[in-house]
């Protein structure tokens, strides 16, 4: 019988993928631990862009796997910095859940009329990450953007007592968690209007490279497409040098004609039609660097 120790973090969220993936692998006759690391994201309040370094909530997990005290992690993938520490790799990528993102607000705080989003003009609205917030500044101005931390199920509460009249969130954990939203407006973005986090939606299983065992154990969790897909949204992000902090929105759909790639980088839309997730990333990187000549970070 094969014993799998589980490194994950300890929010809600985190420990509901990792009990998904723990029943999956128990189904296969693994004896499964869960090991619960602290990360930086989780010990540390300050606003994102005010931390140092990468991987606030992914490194910790990572550098188990490394000393050995761990076998498997699970990440949500739009966590994970763009460069893989050496010694390990991503061996599944689940069926991904939806990744488009979630207007909560207060029902007072509605408007229906309002253009781009259905909220009254100045209100706060939550929200930590940077490429949320650039794009929120860009369709709506005049809203009062807040910095908004904590795990899902607190994030929801902030809202409910008053502390934001808004907040944005990834529609994939509200969906994972089943959380009681009632008295709450709830609109469901397309990724048209606001473009999502690269790989959002998205869960990585993460290895040690020479633990051959484990990956086998692994592949019947892997699913060709959602792998794909993040593939592209990520190269686009590692073209840019990028992590889990940039401004930008990344969301790959396979289509009869290839892969399209739609993206949000500095103020701005673009996308291409490649057949592979290379190919594509590569084409809305060169739409970049013509609008942007001084974007010149592409990665090796």
């Amino acid at each position: 019988m094969s014993r799998v120790r589980l490194a994950t973090r300890g929010s809600r969220l985190a420990l509901w993928q990792a009990t998904w993936v723990k029943e999956r692998l128990e189904r296969q006759g693994a004896l499964v631990e869960l090991v619960v690391v602290e990360t930086q994201g989780d010990r540390e309040g300050l606003p994102f862009a005010q931390m140092q370094g990468q991987g606030f909530f992914t490194k910790a997990v990572q550098e188990a796997l490394l000393r050995g005290e761990a076998d498997l992690a699970v990440h949500s993938y739009k966590d994970l910095p763009s460069a893989h520490p050496d010694g390990l790799g991503i061996a599944a990528v689940p069926p991904r859940e939806d990744p488009r993102e979630v207007l909560l607000v207060h029902p007072e705080a509605v408007d229906e009329k309002a253009p781009s989003l259905p909220l009254r003009p100045g209100i706060r609205v939550g929200t930590s990450a940077v490429r949320r917030q650039a794009q929120l500044m860009q369709l709506r101005p005049d809203l009062e953007l807040k910095e908004l931390r904590g795990n899902v199920p607190t994030r929801v509460d902030k809202l409910r007592r008053g502390d934001y009249e808004a907040i944005l969130l990834a529609q994939a954990g509200l969906k994972r968690l089943a959380l009681d939203l009632s008295g709450l407006y709830l609109r469901v973005l397309p990724p048209t209007l606001l473009v999502p986090a690269p790989a959002q939606g998205a869960l990585a299983l993460e290895c040690r490279q020479d633990d051959h065992h484990l990956k086998a154990l692994l592949e019947h969790l892997d699913d060709p497409q959602a792998r794909r897909t993040v593939a592209a949204e990520r190269g686009l992000m590692q073209k840019l040098a990028g992590g889990c902090q940039l401004a930008l929105g990344a969301l790959a759909q396979e289509t009869p004609q290839g892969l399209h790639l739609l993206a949000w980088y500095g103020g701005k839309g673009y996308q291409a039609r490649a057949p592979t997730p290379e190919a594509v990333a590569q084409a809305v990187f060169q739409q970049i660097k013509a609008d942007s000549p001084e974007v010149v970070c592409e990665s090796p």
